[in-house]
């Protein structure tokens, strides 16, 4: 009987670990979407120049790709 009644209170034990650990993580996710910045931390134009999203370099307004990485701008 000793047994049984040790399992039972592991297996109680491990539930709430699991059920804490859920609560843990679902608040963690709603600080995280209450905390998201914006969309870019760059604007769109900055004295003539766009800033790539990916790498944050500063471009000419007429380039259409990063000169540092590459990738297509915006605008």
């Amino acid at each position: 009987m000793e047994q049984t009644q040790v399992l039972l209170a592991l297996v109680g034990a491990a539930s709430l670990g699991v059920v804490a650990t859920l609560f843990i993580l679902r608040r963690q996710r709603k600080e995280a979407e209450a905390a998201s910045p914006p969309e870019s931390p760059f604007a769109a134009s900055t004295e003539g120049e766009k800033r790539c999203p990916h790498c944050g370099m500063g471009n000419l307004w007429t380039d259409s790709r990063c000169v540092s990485c590459g990738r297509p701008l915006r605008g």
